[in-house]
């Protein structure tokens, strides 16, 4: 069952935006999420929280410019996801022109699995490094920052996960999420934490006369970088991380971003001119996120950090190929995974838990995130790893938060899970394969304990039902063009239409015809090979839709029920 709820839209809000200036129907969905006033959607860069808000900033900056006066070799330790590369690339570009010699290191998730652990310092030992650097992982490495000093190795820890009880003995660390940082936005990730840190550090060497006989590297030319890495990672975009998000996407729309960032639009065949949200959680970033699913996420970084636009697209290109690889083990697995929930009646439990022997680490997040859509349950999916373990990756549903979910399942079984950590939203674990069945159990009896029976059915907030004159490919423009994701959610309208026509495209698809007060639009639902009734309720976005170059408005929806 799914509920078509529309959202509240306080008129004095509406009406004190339309008073400052925005379009009535932009009001009216910025009121829906909390807007109260129009600086609450001032973008520019003097909006943006300032470096030494941010706790251990200042502290790294001193780390940072005493090492590059030293001549020391820094090597920064990436996580394999898009927010980790994006940082990696920050952190690489920026030190560079900053004069400090750096490389970096991306383990290889299959065989060293996630953080920075003994097995991935000893890797690192090998660059020789005198001071390692995280970046999106750290927070919880207790071993591996105690291994990096005993061979004598500075560490500096930049991340944005929860911590767990004990924090590492870091040198220093920076994470708006650690006991005692008052940082306004906890929602940065990896990415953002990881800039503030370079805005810190050009600070300090600005203090220290470094930029007086040469020109200051311009930071905000990186923004791209952080925009893509702040949207694939799907956190909250708050009114800081949509500051981030909005400059970096204005320079995407100049045309000013790195060679890899340019290369990426075209492998996903998207206009860079255009550049949405949308197109970086569901065009770029999965591209990204391909090479570190199957492959090497170092392919990534070098796509990021390489000037030469030559390679750049050549990489891009090959980026593209695993992504298209990804999708297809992706949909295997899914419908090995709907198969066997064939009989599966979500009304019985409050969560699931799914292993298949033959499934692709790399991918299980990805199917877990699609079977919690379909069943609006917490879901955990498991694919073998080393030495009779099991890797698994958590997608969860608003009102349960999936960290503190399996952190009570440690408490309740210690012995059960070997390494958690993560999000609300998403997590990852290890546990041994012969104590499958015995999570299942326990991960069931922690969710019933946290959820209440309304939380487990699905519904779908609305900005209400749109004006006919505002169903227009205009306003699906003007939407595209704003910042919206996690916390901050693209508009979706309801609405009555009767169903004019309709077909299947390639047997997985509903395209429609539908008509409301004598107009008529086209619409399609994704992933549904159901037909419609004649009259139907419907939840839906609009967006621009191009077919053999014309562009015209085409409905998303995203649910349906008959009138």
């Amino acid at each position: 069952m799914t509920r078509i709820l529309p959202r509240p839209s306080p008129v004095k809000h509406v009406q004190s935006l339309i008073d400052s200036g925005v379009h009535p129907l932009l009001a009216r969905i910025y009121a829906g999420r909390g807007i109260r006033r129009r600086d609450e959607l001032d973008y520019g860069l003097k909006a943006l929280l300032p470096p030494d808000a941010l706790r251990g900033t200042r502290e790294a900056a001193q780390l940072l410019a005493d090492a590059i006066e030293a001549g020391a070799h820094m090597v920064i330790v990436a996580d394999y996801d898009c927010d980790g590369a994006t940082a990696c690339a920050v952190g690489i570009r920026a030190l560079r022109a900053f004069g400090a010699d750096v490389g970096y290191l991306v383990p290889n998730r299959f065989e060293y699995g996630y953080g920075l652990t003994p097995a991935i310092v000893e890797l690192a030992a090998r660059m020789e490094p005198d001071l390692l650097i995280t970046v999106d992982n750290g927070i919880a490495s207790v071993d591996g920052v105690a291994a990096a000093r005993s061979y004598g190795m500075a560490t500096l820890i930049t991340d944005h996960h929860l911590p767990g009880d004990t924090l590492p003995e870091a040198d220093v660390i920076v994470n708006p999420n650690q006991p005692g940082c008052d940082f306004p936005s906890k929602a940065l990730a990896g990415v953002g934490v990881m800039f503030y840190t370079m805005l810190a550090l050009r600070a300090e060497l600005r203090e220290r006369g470094v930029f007086s006989s040469r020109p200051e590297p311009n930071l905000g030319d990186l923004l791209d970088l952080v925009a893509l890495g702040t949207v694939a990672d799907v956190v909250k975009l708050d009114h800081n991380n949509r500051i981030l998000v909005s400059q970096g996407l204005a320079r995407m729309r100049a045309g000013r971003m790195q060679p890899g960032v340019r290369a990426l639009f075209a492998a996903a065949s998207r206009e860079s001119a255009r550049a949405s949200t949308f197109d970086l959680g569901f065009g770029l970033g999965p591209r990204l996120n391909a090479a570190g699913r199957l492959s090497d996420m170092s392919l990534g970084i070098e796509c990021l950090i390489t000037d030469d636009p030559g390679r750049a697209l050549n990489i891009a290109q090959e980026l593209d190929k695993l992504n298209r690889e990804r999708r297809s083990i992706e949909q295997g697995m899914q419908d090995e995974a709907l198969i066997r929930l064939a009989g599966f009646d979500p009304g019985q439990t409050a969560s699931v838990a799914l292993f298949e022997p033959d499934w692709h680490q790399g991918v299980i997040g990805i199917v877990a995130g699609r079977i919690k859509e379909k069943l609006h349950r917490p879901v955990v999916a498991f694919a073998r790893g080393n030495d009779g373990e099991l890797k698994g990756s958590g997608r969860s549903i608003p009102n349960l938060h999936l960290r503190d979910a399996l952190d009570l399942v440690s408490k309740q079984q210690p012995d059960l899970i070997l390494r958690f950590g993560g999000h609300a939203m998403a997590a990852g674990l290890t546990i041994r394969e012969a104590d499958y069945t015995r999570f299942q159990s326990a991960f069931e009896d922690v969710v019933q304990s946290l959820v209440e029976p309304a939380d487990l059915t699905r519904s779908i907030e609305t900005d209400g039902a749109l004006e006919t004159s505002w169903m227009s490919l205009d306003s699906a423009r003007m939407i595209e063009q704003d910042i919206w994701g996690q916390g901050f959610p693209a508009p979706v309208f309801n609405d009555r239409f009767q169903v004019e026509n309709q077909r299947l495209l390639k047997d997985r698809h509903l395209k429609l015809q539908l008509s409301k007060n004598g107009a008529r639009f086209d619409a399609i639902q994704f992933n549904f090979a159901e037909g419609a009734p004649p009259a139907i309720h419907a939840a839906y976005r609009l967006a621009p839709n191009e077919f053999n170059g014309v562009t015209s408005l085409q409905l998303m929806l995203e649910h349906f029920e008959p009138v």
